[in-house]
């Protein structure tokens, strides 16, 4: 134990002599590796590991190297689900590889959040920046549901909101690169959405303002997510090089991806969700 923690203090001065002295990159995109695996990361530990006790499965289908497309579905009111994928992505990974996540421009208008939000590596949700991304081989996340996976009542948990018109598909197939369907299930227990005060998500420009059995009764305490357990499952990735040059202008094409991912998704929450016998337990 001790040894661990000589180990720490040590990576923690060695950090700090990098920041002082300069020696660190930052990305076109604003993304600090050196900053998001010290400093960003560390802090999600306790929540992955002993609050929500994440099992990953199926890493093995998530490439070690090149550019990649990683799909997930979303929920839980508030996007935990995408921290702790990525979080899982890079401790858990053999390659230790960062997940460059598709945000909402309402994350990067918020102040703080958004500053670290480009430091931790995730960028506006449109298509250049995911091209860029991809073709330089990097390994993006995208929740195509958006605000409508979220923001869903409890009852309609784990049932797929639309997944838009397929741009990651587009994307993808530009690239040239995979497509890994990712399903998440102990997310939707979280933060267990019943209401939604209409007034109030208008007035802080939020999607919605949401009442969960402890939120704002509770108040801060309210914002304490339930410790329900989680399974994350990559699943077989998806070829997208075969289709030709012009492939991402046939919309038929698009479509059908896009429909096999979401299904493929879908599917896998099913399955999970019948093997779970506890939101708690597992």
């Amino acid at each position: 134990m001790s040894g661990d923690w000589e180990r720490r203090l040590a990576d923690l001065f060695a950090f700090a002599r990098r920041r002082l002295e300069g020696e660190y990159e930052i990305d076109e995109f604003g993304f600090d590796r050196d900053l998001t695996a010290n400093v960003l990361m560390p802090p999600l530990k306790p929540l992955y590991e002993k609050w929500f006790r994440v099992e990953t499965i199926g890493l093995h289908h998530v490439p070690a190297e090149g550019g990649a497309l990683l799909v997930a579905n979303h929920s839980g009111t508030l996007p935990l689900d995408a921290l702790m994928t990525a979080y899982g992505v890079h401790v858990d990974h053999p390659a230790h590889r960062h997940l460059r996540m598709l945000g909402a421009d309402l994350v990067f208008r918020t102040p703080v959040l958004g500053a670290l939000a480009r430091k931790s590596g995730q960028t506006l949700a449109c298509h250049p920046d995911a091209e860029r991304l991809l073709r330089s081989g990097e390994l993006v996340g995208v929740w195509p549901e958006g605000f409508k996976g979220i923001g869903k009542p409890f009852k309609d948990r784990y049932k797929l909101q639309r997944f838009g018109r397929g741009g990651f598909v587009s994307a993808a197939l530009k690239a040239g690169v995979p497509i890994v369907p990712c399903a998440i299930v102990g997310a939707e227990e979280i933060y267990p959405k019943i209401g939604d005060i209409k007034p109030l998500a208008r007035l802080f420009g939020f999607p919605y303002f949401p009442v969960t059995p402890t939120f704002p009764w509770l108040g801060p305490l309210g914002a304490v997510p339930l410790p329900s357990k989680w399974y994350i499952e990559f699943g077989e990735p998806i070829r997208t090089d075969g289709h030709g040059e012009h492939a991402a202008d046939d919309p038929m094409l698009v479509f059908n991806l896009t429909d096999q991912v979401r299904e493929t998704i879908q599917q896998t929450l099913y399955r999970l969700l019948t093997q779970r016998r506890n939101v708690f337990l597992g």
